[in-house]
């Protein structure tokens, strides 16, 4: 897999570097600062862009502004933003910006390797992959909604998906079947009035309802 990547520490650039290329996958360019990963992603259209969001010129929300330029020149781009601290908006302005190959996950979720390759490889590959934290910070701070009619069961579900777990995957973690997991997601979509549409992504379109999108 070819990777951007982009921090203004030099030390975190390199640590995620080596750890890449540790895992076989190849660092084609490495940004500083906002207009370098802009320029970056464009020329190199890479398999995925790894960004912080606080960068210079600004430090406050540069790479996520990078993110949303690059979107917007390059709609299908795969980005995945790290942040140091859980901010809701970032994760909502982000996945609003498009709908697929999307991610955002705190910075201390890269020393679990086996998890963070995972999920830089769903996002790589068109899915959608967001912070624990997150998720359950957006559920927390939603007011009466479709969400509010989802089972506890259902809930869980949803904030699995809404970190890119497979159905497989969600199955694994509350220890149930693929069929009840299967059971709990059409269930879920009904409530969400997400009809078995071809022209739908229908698990993308149920995290965006539960990141507000």
């Amino acid at each position: 897999m070819r990777v951007v990547i982009a921090d203004d520490s030099a030390l975190l650039r390199e640590g995620l570097r080596l750890l890449l290329e540790d895992s076989g996958h190849q660092v084609v360019a490495a940004a500083s600062d906002g207009p370098e990963l802009v320029a970056a992603a464009l020329a190199q259209r890479p398999d995925l862009i790894i960004a912080d969001i606080r960068m210079p010129p600004s430090h406050s929300d540069e790479g996520l502004r990078s993110a949303q330029e690059i979107r917007r020149r390059w709609p299908e781009a795969p980005i995945l933003l790290l942040s140091q601290y859980v901010v809701v908006a970032y994760a909502a302005e982000l996945i609003s910006s498009g709908t697929r190959a999307t991610g955002y996950l705190l910075k201390d979720r890269v020393s679990d390797i086996g998890p963070f390759l995972e999920g830089i490889e769903r996002v790589a590959a068109g899915g959608v992959v967001m912070d624990p934290e997150v998720v359950g910070q957006v559920l927390a701070a939603r007011r009466r909604s479709p969400l509010e009619d989802l089972t506890p069961r259902e809930r869980e579900v949803l904030e699995l998906m809404g970190e890119g777990l497979t159905n497989a995957g969600i199955a694994e973690r509350l220890v149930v079947t693929e069929g009840a997991v299967e059971k709990h997601t059409q269930r879920l979509f009904a409530k969400l009035g997400l009809a078995a549409d071809a022209s739908v992504h229908r698990r993308v379109t149920a995290v965006l309802t539960l990141l507000g999108g």
